[in-house]
């Protein structure tokens, strides 16, 4: 019995010593930003696409008179899920079955989110998100019951009907029932009819806002992909993929492919890349620069891109393909829309 457990004496003494080696291997823990000196009333407002202009004043509207981050964010996509867009809202083009499902979350400065997935018949998905983090224990409530959440909360039911362009569209798709997504598409406005797979099959609108105070907010909201498969959820509602805010290092946005910035947790790594010193352009890069490596070859077919804002009040923002533009609003000026740079040329 002593000599069994003098060998099992060794072998954990053994195990433990290898994995003081192991731990002493590893690279010191990466220096935290600085604390934000002066960043305190320097709000502003960046987003996604073209439609990121009207969505930043709305959100500016509050951030102007002192309000929080996390108002600002879900005020600012409201208006594109208002709006008549191919990507965002009601308004937006159907999954395969005829039917427009939403997508959207909201995170604060202090890591509370919620998020709603393959939501259908809500004027606002980003209002539900909200719900979801202030008023239940989850994070994430997905399709039928994210419903019946939202009309518990005294939510309206609108209309199941496609809007005339996305009827229009769906039915043009039909003829082959293809699909392709269309890289930029975003940028060609609202819905047009066009060739098939739409002239606009996806995509999302996506909101960092930092108040007066020195805190940072996050918004994503989408109707998808158009045309999709149904019940396919992208990176938008994704805490850590379409969106991760960490107020003491920063936030970052998505925007693109969800599939591609899923299997790399978009958001998440962009603003892991800032804790560890990168700017938010070079963060957004090496995050798109990853996406290129996973892809490999076929990195030319799809679009990525990534929005961030440091703790410092630092924006930036990279993309893979040519095309993608973003906005920002700041008290200097109010309606900025800024091509971003990109990788592959």
């Amino acid at each position: 019995m002593r000599v069994k457990t003098v060998a099992t004496r060794r072998k954990f003494l053994a195990s433990s010593a290898a994995s003081l080696t192991l731990l002493a291997a590893r690279p010191a823990a990466a220096v935290p930003l600085a604390p934000r000196p002066g960043v305190r009333g320097k709000a502003l407002v960046i987003s996604t696409w073209n439609d990121g202009i009207a969505a930043n004043q709305a959100a500016w509207e509050i951030l102007k008179k002192g309000g929080p981050a996390l108002d600002a964010a879900e005020a600012g996509v409201m208006v594109t899920e208002a709006s008549q867009n191919c990507c965002v809202g009601l308004g937006g083009n159907p999954d395969r079955d005829g039917i427009v499902t939403l997508d959207a979350c909201i995170m604060d400065h202090k890591f509370n989110c919620g998020s709603v997935a393959a939501l259908e018949r809500i004027k606002h998905p980003i209002q539900v998100a909200r719900r979801v983090m202030e008023k239940t224990p989850h994070v994430m409530l997905v399709g039928e019951g994210a419903q019946q959440f939202a009309v518990a909360q005294g939510f309206p039911l609108e209309p199941a009907q496609l809007s005339p362009d996305a009827e229009k569209n769906y039915r043009e798709w039909l003829k082959t029932s293809q699909y392709k997504p269309v890289i930029n598409i975003e940028n060609s406005g609202n819905l047009q009819p066009g060739p098939v797979g739409g002239p606009q099959n996806h995509d999302t609108i996506a909101l960092l806002a930092l108040d007066a105070t020195g805190n940072l907010s996050g918004s994503c909201t989408t109707s998808g992909m158009g045309f999709k498969m149904r019940g396919r959820v992208g990176d938008s509602p994704l805490i850590g993929s379409g969106l991760y805010v960490d107020n003491e290092v920063g936030a970052a946005a998505a925007t693109g492919q969800g599939e591609d910035v899923i299997r790399m947790a978009g958001a998440h790594t962009v603003v892991e890349l800032m804790r560890q010193g990168l700017s938010p352009t070079a963060a957004c890069r090496a995050a798109i620069e990853r996406v290129a490596r996973i892809k490999g070859a076929q990195a030319k077919d799809i679009q990525v891109c990534f929005i961030a804002v440091n703790n410092q009040g630092i924006t930036g923002a990279f993309a893979l393909q040519k095309g993608f533009s973003y906005a920002l609003c700041n008290a200097a000026d109010q309606r900025q829309l800024l091509k971003s740079e990109y990788l592959l040329k």
